[in-house]
């Protein structure tokens, strides 16, 4: 099965070295495309443009940062629309929001294209391993073929119905997840200034009913100060503010998420964006520190 493959950041370069490993044939495109190189090294050929990626390849796939990242290689020169028609798909494992993901269904669907939103939930490590859970919606068909390539970079794939139900369900998901993380970050501190050792409370916490593989893969570091990121702090926060859009769509009070997304936002204000998103403890212990 020949793939492209849109997207090399974190997420993407993992998912697509997986895939390569398990014997497809890919066509890779970044923006920056000596970020490609290192795939070619594992025979990944280059596509100069979106475009390029679409017109060899029948199923294209793209994991890209940010809804207008991910509207501009759609709609910009040398983008996908250019050379999307019937009888190629198109899977757009971003994380965006539902009306963005529509509207490259639409003009993908426009052109006689097939599209399929597929957001996925796990970060670097899980993308690495293959154990990404993904969440797709759309051409029910198109998902259908695409499951040989979903079981290689995911342990469970979702068909959620119509375009918009996958973009929902990640952008809940990392709501959760980005609340969690503030309450745990504040959990280290009132430990920490209460007397307690960290470590144990992280050792608690993981016997009991609150425990997490997040809670367990990020404490250790969060505790070191080590925030290598796994997932940018920039883009949690991002998912964060189209969690509580989508929250003001359907008339839903999120109070803890609203606290969280300031927190996020804060982090970002301090020069924290690129780093992980557990780094929002740096937050808790800043306004703490007094």
């Amino acid at each position: 099965m020949e793939v492209g493959f849109l997207g090399l950041g974190i997420m993407g370069k993992a998912m697509s070295m997986n895939l390569l490993k398990h014997g497809f044939k890919v066509t890779v495109w970044n923006r920056t495309l000596s970020k490609c190189n290192e795939l070619v090294e594992y025979g990944a050929t280059i596509g100069e443009t979106p475009a390029a990626v679409i017109k060899k390849c029948k199923y294209t796939i793209a994991m890209i940062s940010d809804p207008s990242a991910a509207l501009s290689v759609v709609f910009d020169k040398n983008g996908v629309l250019e050379e999307i028609c019937s009888g190629k798909g198109y899977i757009d494992m971003s994380t965006v929001d539902p009306e963005t993901s529509s509207k490259i269904s639409e003009a993908i669907t426009a052109k006689g294209g097939h599209f399929l939103e597929a957001p996925v939930s796990g970060s670097k490590k899980p993308a690495e391993d293959g154990q990404l859970v993904i969440l797709a919606a759309g051409d029910k068909a198109l998902y259908e073929e695409a499951i040989p390539a979903f079981n290689v970079m995911g342990k469970k794939s979702f068909f959620l119905g119509q375009v918009g139900n996958g973009a929902k369900m990640k952008l809940v998901v990392n709501m959760i997840m980005g609340s969690v993380m503030n309450a745990f970050s504040e959990g280290l501190v009132l430990a920490g200034k209460s007397g307690l050792n960290p470590n144990t409370l992280l050792e608690v916490l993981d016997l009991g009913a609150v425990g997490s593989p997040m809670i367990k893969g990020k404490g250790p570091s969060m505790i070191q100060s080590n925030y290598s990121p796994a997932f940018p702090l920039k883009h949690q926060q991002k998912d964060m503010r189209l969690a509580l859009a989508l929250g003001d769509e359907n008339a839903v009070s999120m109070p803890v998420a609203a606290a969280s997304n300031e927190a996020f936002k804060k982090a970002r204000s301090m020069g924290l964006g690129d780093l992980d998103f557990s780094a929002v403890f740096e937050v808790v212990k800043f306004s703490n520190s007094s």
